[in-house]
């Protein structure tokens, strides 16, 4: 597999296209040994079909806001591979939505949700419209507009989506209302719904404290645990709250978070009352930290400024992709950081990732860590199917399972000759022979 030359083809048909070309050229990088000990892949043209989406729906979403002025907004869904299930994944709603993150993102999922060993495939939507600031009036209209076109698309046996950025509990529930007065029919075909109408438990924590149980298991690995660990997390929303949830129960001791305005440095760590404080804040709609400072004055706030410049044992970033670059890494590494988890989609540059390895710190990345919420959401689709729904207890042990069942095949994939688990090899590897094989077994559609 020439790697340069396919990339070379992919960027001159997706001009400017710089995340999804990224996505695409870590994993290319990865498998390429695997894919030239396998000439039947090669055979099958199964790179060529693999970085391409099977489809693209790009649509208008016109809706009005509460002065009676119209708004005009573009909606996308991306369905990139189905070849071990029905299309899955979120709906991100946030002004930088664009075609090339999405891609990005569902050229992830397709990996991300064969490492979970649930039947899903991969796929990703959304829409440059911002949540914040609106009414609860002006989503539902956003939202039902949306879906007005979305409906044709998606089915519980087609293609599944989620919450992602800005899509939470609330607009999973003014899309699903929408979709079965269309539909006629009351089925699984959102995930991340309320707990009333057919959601699961721990869905909302899910990606969270499945990113703290890989990173144990990589702890584990090294005969080390979280007891006395000081972890730097960026973010402040679900996904960091439930990483704050479960380090804490597991003995370590979160001591950052963060928003667009800087992060918050907390020396005493945050108890249950300061991780509940979480969701307060996340609910202001001021999309800030530095209240969390006047709330708990022993935290001081760092205007403009990333987390990754205070000294810990494990760094988890938790926002959004390329988050934590070359110059970020190189200060963790000089602070001592000793594990590295991408619990953001991407969180970390080529730059970065580049600097771990060659430091031989143990980093996951994204695909492998946070699977936990699409394990989950894809739990959620067997209570559906099934007519009940599983205790807490039951949904977490299998979250720990799929989690710990995602390390052993990184690990697998991953070692090297020297002991060293390249994880993102190892993650690529799996996901890919997974899905790869599936498409030789289906011949060329």
């Amino acid at each position: 597999m020439n790697v340069k030359n396919i990339l070379t083809n992919l960027e001159a048909k997706h001009p400017g296209e710089k995340e999804y070309l990224q996505a695409v050229h870590e994993v290319l990088e990865s498998i390429q040994t695997i894919y030239d000990e396998n000439p039947q892949y090669e055979a099958a043209k199964i790179i060529e079909r693999l970085v391409e989406p099977d489809r693209i729906l790009t649509f208008r979403i016109s809706w009005m806001d509460d002065e009676g002025n119209v708004q005009v907004n573009l909606g996308h869904r991306i369905q990139f591979n189905n070849a071990i299930g029905p299309y899955k994944g979120g709906i991100r709603l946030h002004p930088s939505v664009n075609l090339s993150i999405l891609k990005f993102l569902g050229f992830e999922q397709i990996f991300k949700n064969a490492l979970t060993t649930l039947p899903m495939g991969g796929a990703k939507g959304g829409s440059d419209f911002n949540p914040k600031g609106k009414s609860d009036a002006e989503i539902m209209r956003f939202c039902q507009a949306f879906m007005l076109e979305l409906w044709r698309v998606i089915g519980p046996s087609q293609d599944v989506p989620a919450g992602d950025i800005g899509t939470g509990a609330r607009e999973i529930g003014f899309m699903y209302g929408m979709y079965k007065k269309l539909q006629f029919e009351n089925t699984g075909v959102f995930t991340g719904k309320g707990l009333n109408w057919g959601g699961s438990l721990i869905r909302p924590e899910a990606t969270g404290f499945g990113a703290t149980y890989f990173t144990n298991e990589m702890l584990s690995t090294n005969k080390d645990t979280f007891k006395g660990k000081t972890v730097s997390v960026s973010g402040f929303g679900n996904v960091a709250w439930g990483v704050a949830q479960k380090v804490t129960e597991l003995g370590g001791k979160v001591v950052t978070i963060s928003g667009p305005d800087g992060y918050i440095y907390d020396v005493k760590g945050l108890d249950a009352k300061k991780i509940n404080y979480l969701l307060t804040l996340r609910s202001s709609n001021n999309d800030i930290v530095s209240p969390y400072a006047e709330v708990f004055p022993e935290a001081k706030f760092f205007a403009g400024k990333k987390p990754w410049e205070v000294a810990v044992d494990i760094a988890m970033p938790c926002a959004t992709q390329n988050e934590l670059n070359g110059e970020d890494a190189k200060l963790l590494v000089k602070n001592g950081v000793k594990y590295v988890i991408e619990v953001s989609n991407m969180g970390c540059t080529p730059e970065a990732i580049n600097l771990f390895h060659k430091n031989r710190l143990p980093f996951a990345p994204g695909k492998a860590a946070n699977a936990g919420g699409v394990g989950v959401s894809g739990l959620e689709m067997s209570q559906n199917a099934m007519k009940l729904n599983w205790p807490k207890e039951e949904v977490d042990a299998k979250l720990h399972q799929i989690m710990s069942s995602i390390h052993a095949a990184c690990s697998k994939y991953g070692t090297e000759s020297d002991g060293y688990i390249n994880y993102v090899k190892g993650a690529n590897i799996a996901g890919f022979i997974k899905v790869a094989d599936a498409m030789l077994d289906q011949g060329v559609i």
